[in-house]
């Protein structure tokens, strides 16, 4: 069973801080295209500029030849007439290249929920798992954080500080201790309590680190033992000013789990926001969250259509 997310009804002033997140992606992606095809007709220099002006906002080369070729058939075919006719065809098409049909949270039909979060250091994991707690409870979810990430104390310090101030129970073990034993553990007191959502933390680790790859892929299997079929979402957190190096995580973070859906933080001053038509067009992972600043309470599930229009400046959301 599927809940979907909630997203058609964000608040007008997470829009706001979406938007204002956006808008230096904005001015380089949207705001150029717009300067360039003002009043302007259709030839072959104009594909090329808007093909470099995606390509430069991360984008992603493959993402960016789609959208320019898909534009010159819809050109030939007398869809788009002019230069001043681009900027909503695109608007759309980046909408339908966002949506999915799994942006929701994929609860399990019974029991317990297990979220395993992941994500490279410093990419805003911990708050982000946070936001997402406090995101659940919300919708009247009972909530248990996992700490795994058990090698660095700070971590699970943080992690408790978090779980105290929501008012979620927390399950931890010493620094050192087998992150596998933790989740187990965690899993095992969802199940007793009947907690409808077990949030999972695991190490910030770096794609390129095996072991902690290795360690993810052990934690997810001990999890499936105590739980079936879980882990039921595998969300990686990515740092939205990563740019194009958030597509190699993502791929690498897939060979060790069924990553199902990214968190995507620190949207607030990135240029970058166009990584997300990129990721979502090579790797078809949906984005279900965004988080644009640091309290618990910027952060909504995602969704294309208010996306786009974020990216876009307009004054609503949702209008695309």
């Amino acid at each position: 069973m599927e809940l979907a997310a909630d997203a058609g009804n964000i608040a007008p002033m997470f829009f706001k801080k979406l938007r204002d997140s956006l808008a230096n992606t904005t001015k380089a992606l949207t705001g150029r295209i717009r300067a360039i095809v003002k009043g302007r007709k259709i030839d072959a220099a104009l594909w090329t500029e808007v093909e470099e002006i995606l390509i430069t906002s991360d984008v992603g080369v493959a993402a960016a030849d789609d959208l320019v070729d898909g534009a010159r058939k819809a050109a030939s075919l007398g869809i788009i007439l002019s230069g001043d006719d681009l900027v909503p065809w695109l608007r759309k098409r980046m909408v339908e290249r966002l949506a999915s049909d799994h942006q929701g949270i994929r609860w399990t039909k019974s029991g317990t929920t297990v979220i395993l979060i992941a994500g490279v250091n410093g990419s805003g994991k911990t708050t982000s798992i946070a936001k997402l707690t406090k995101w659940l409870t919300a919708q009247k979810k009972t909530v248990m954080v996992a700490a795994c990430d058990t090698f660095r104390a700070a971590a699970v310090d943080q992690l408790g500080i978090w779980a105290e101030r929501l008012g979620v129970e927390i399950v931890r073990k010493p620094t050192g201790a087998d992150p596998s034993a933790v989740a187990f553990d965690a899993a095992e007191a969802a199940v007793k309590q009947g907690v409808d959502v077990l949030i999972v933390d695991t190490a910030g680790r770096l794609h390129t680190q095996k072991n902690l790859m290795e360690e993810l892929s052990k934690i997810t299997r001990v999890l499936g033992k105590r739980i079936p079929g879980a882990p039921h979402e595998t969300l990686l957190v990515l740092d939205g000013t990563a740019g194009q190096n958030g597509l190699q995580q993502t791929q690498r973070f897939r060979e060790h789990s069924n990553v199902t859906g990214l968190v995507v933080s620190k949207l607030d001053g990135t240029a970058k926001g166009g990584v997300v038509l990129s990721i979502r067009d090579q790797i078809g992972v949906p984005v279900k969250f965004v988080g644009t600043g640091e309290t618990a309470d910027d952060f909504a599930p995602f969704d294309a259509e208010t996306f786009v229009a974020a990216l876009f400046g307009d004054e609503t959301g949702r209008d695309v």
